[in-house]
Order: structure tokens, then sequence, then C-alpha cells
């Protein structure tokens, strides 16, 4: 794994395949590390003939903290967003999508293709229409335009999600215990649900970093850059869309949403698929990625 100087702070990332060809950049969602993109999957996709390149978001992982940021206020953001103005906050999804282009510069890649899941979906939208000259093809994965109008996790799911976890350096087995139970919350249920490697994959993230403030300001991030539909119609690059018909965090409806507002774009539900990636589902989302990816050549 490595370090590059990108848009004012360091990001971490590690690389997969040929140097020489073509590029697919992995975008992770909220508060989660670029190892969330396992390695058997990242391989996967360097084996359709792709450099892979995954990395850590800022805040998340091994790239830069803002640990020094307040937190977040979400009162006055949700009242500043309702009066259209712009919130005080660390920084937005338009500013994670430039750590994204910037991290290509520093790599010298001129063109991606790009791949988001979740909060990253979000962030490989935005790169997608404001940085279009950086971006060959898009994949949006259980992500969401950020339309409020859309139908929301249900409270239990949101308690699942923002309940306090125990230390992990004071508690192991009860915050791996609560990261498991949250997995098994939004895991879909066609799929089988191993709980020994969403222990094995909580125990290796927080070995490796632990940033729990950064979870609270990637979601103050989503909620400060709001709605994406109107950026979307500059989205040019072929855009596959891939959801779960059982995510019971970001609704298949924002899937749905998600392509109704890019020009051209495909959107393939995935039955029995939730807010996650389960290792049987590797083989067919690697597939998919790539699929679009060679078409985009085709243009």
């Amino acid at each position: 794994m490595s370090k590059a100087k990108a848009n004012v702070i360091e990001i971490e990332y590690d690389c997969f395949g040929n140097a020489e060809a073509q590029t697919v950049l992995l975008i992770s969602g909220l508060g989660t590390q670029m190892i969330r993109w396992s390695e058997t999957f990242c391989q996967l996709l360097a084996n359709q003939g792709y450099r892979v390149i995954r990395f850590d978001n800022r805040d998340a992982g091994l790239s830069t903290h803002f640990d020094n940021a307040l937190t977040p206020d979400f009162a006055a953001i949700a009242d500043a967003v309702s009066r259209g103005e712009a919130p005080h906050v660390p920084y937005t999804l338009f500013d994670m999508a430039k750590d994204a282009v910037g991290l290509l510069d520093a790599l010298n890649i001129r063109k991606a293709h790009v791949v988001g899941r979740s909060m990253g979906g979000m962030i490989a939208q935005l790169l997608a229409s404001e940085h279009a000259e950086r971006v060959h093809s898009l994949v949006s994965i259980m992500s969401s335009t950020g339309n409020r109008d859309l139908p929301q996790a249900s409270p239990a799911v949101m308690a699942a999600m923002t309940a306090p976890a125990p230390h992990p350096f004071k508690d192991e087995q009860g915050y791996l215990a609560h990261c498991v139970a949250f997995s098994q919350v939004i895991a879909g249920r066609g799929y089988p649900f191993d709980e020994s490697v969403q222990r094995d994959q909580a125990l290796a993230e927080v070995k490796r970093a632990y940033n729990p403030s950064g979870f609270w300001r990637h979601i103050a991030a989503i909620a400060a850059t709001g709605d994406l539909r109107s950026r979307l119609a500059n989205i040019r690059a072929p855009t596959l869309v891939l959801h779960g018909s059982d995510d019971p965090l970001v609704s298949p409806e924002a899937g749905k949403d998600t392509a109704a507002h890019i020009k051209g774009a495909e959107l393939r539900i995935i039955e029995g698929m939730g807010h996650d990636l389960p290792p049987s589902l590797f083989g067919l989302v690697a597939a998919a990625i790539a699929d679009n990816a060679r078409h985009s050549s085709t243009l």
C-alpha cells in the first residue's frame, strides 16, 4: 500500500493488475475503508484486464483524518439546507470527488472507469458529472441521488447504524458483535450470511485504523451536498446502476432514481442482494463492471 498527496491531503491506496492497462477506480462507502473492496474482488476485476485501484476516502482508514474539525451540528446543517444555504461542515462530497481526481493526477492517470458503492456511488456520480473528462465509464452500486423524497431506511435500521459501539480497544468482543449485528441487519436475504467473514472484516478494519468520528463527518458531507439530480444530467459516460432488491438501508427506489436521471444509464436490480456485497456476488459484479467498461471503449 502507498500514500499520495492529493487535494491538500494524503490518500492511502493500492493497486492490482497490469499498470499499463486502463484503470478501474474503486470508491468506498460511508465510514468504511478501502479493504471493504476485498483483495479477492479486486483481483477478479484485475483478471478482466484492468489496473484496479482502491483507496481510503478522507477521514477513513489510513488517509488524512479531520479530527481537529468540530463535531457536526446536524440540526444546524438541516436548518441551513432547508433555507437553501451552504451549511458549515468540514467538507462535502464535492471535496471527496476532488480527492479522487487528485489521486488520479498523482498517479498520472488521465481517465478511469469509476466505481462507487453507497456513499462512494454518490462521489462517483459527482466525479462523472463535475469532472467528465476524467471518466471513461461509471458504475454506481447501492447508492442514491440524495433525493429527500425517496423512501428512507426504517427507524430500526437507522438505529442499528447509529447506535454507539463498544470501544474496540476496551471491549473487542463487544465491538465485533456490534459490527456483525449491523452487517446482518443490512444483509440481503438471498445470499448466505457468514458471521465469521463479517467478524474477520471488522477486526481487520479496526486493527488497521480506528476513526469513529470520521463516520459522522461523512454523514455531514452527504447532508451538506444534498440532491445530485440536476447534476446527473451532465453525465455522458456509459453508466451502470446496480442495486439490491432487498437493500434495507438505501431503498432500491434510490437506484431507480439514479438511473432515471443519467442519460442512457442501465439499471440492474440484483434479486436478494442487500446493502452489502457478499462473496457469492463478486464474480457477477466484477463481470458487470468490466462489461460496462468495455462498452465505453466502443463509443
